[in-house]
């Protein structure tokens, strides 16, 4: 349980669901953990915890979809913390997701690049510096498999996912000198919350993912070592959901 012994995380979208089970797991296996989320009391609540069991977090309260947010948040965690080494974006916006092709404003298509491929952009221009002089940085973007898959009605969310993908294949080219890897997760994981009407799983093996059991270790392994030859990737961690010869 010491895989990131001595590094610095940033988690963004970690005051919920798989960005709170990639927190609090990057904590337990020795990382110093910056929880970025725009609620507040989420920020506490998953700062606590991670504190409670015995890591290190500290919590920053940041809306991704402010440029001037993600420059204060990135720059108080580099100075409580002195650098950086992974940056995992979550964070994302599921009140506007819906819309059909015909039935999707340019305003919610706009807000969907707004907290996906633009915030993401930010927070990885942000903390490019950071990351090339750790010498062994990791970025991790949290695409999906509905816009692989052009999921209705999901019209602007999908737009926004495989924007993501685009900018983490660029990315990946273009940082590799820098000896930063960057890559995807495609996750099919049980975010609803105790009571909520999940829908029925299709995939293989038949279930959604647990966020702290299938998701988030998964993460764990693409910001360690063990993944440090592996870049420009799309990794779906989705129980079979996508099976095809691509991967």
């Amino acid at each position: 349980m010491a895989r990131l012994n001595g590094k610095i995380a940033v988690v963004t979208g970690a005051g919920r669901g798989i960005g709170r089970a990639t927190a609090k797991l990057f904590a337990a296996e020795g990382a110093k953990v910056a929880v970025l989320s725009r609620t507040a009391a989420n920020v506490d609540r998953v700062v606590a915890d991670i504190q409670e069991a015995g890591g290190t977090a500290l919590g920053v309260v940041c809306d991704v979809s402010d440029a001037g947010q993600i420059k204060a948040a990135i720059d108080t965690v580099v100075s409580t913390y002195g650098g950086l080494d992974i940056l995992v974006n979550v964070a994302f916006d599921p009140s506007v997701v819906q819309a059909t092709v015909i039935g999707m404003s340019v305003e919610q298509l706009q807000r969907n690049f707004e907290m996906g491929p633009i915030a993401y952009l930010r927070t990885m221009q942000a903390c490019h510096p950071h990351l090339k002089a750790s010498g062994e940085g990791r970025v991790i973007n949290f695409a999906s498999l509905a816009g692989v898959l052009g999921m209705a009605p999901y019209a602007p969310y999908n737009m926004a996912k495989e924007a993501v993908r685009a900018l983490t294949r660029s990315a990946a080219r273009e940082w590799g000198a820098d000896k930063i890897t960057v890559n995807n997760i495609l996750p099919v994981a049980d975010t609803w919350g105790a009571g909520a009407d999940a829908p029925p799983a299709n995939n293989a093996l038949g279930r959604h993912g647990s966020p702290e059991d299938d998701i988030a270790p998964v993460v764990l392994f693409l910001a360690g070592r063990d993944a440090q030859f592996l870049t420009g990737y799309s990794l779906t961690p989705d129980g079979g959901m996508i099976i095809d010869s691509a991967r």
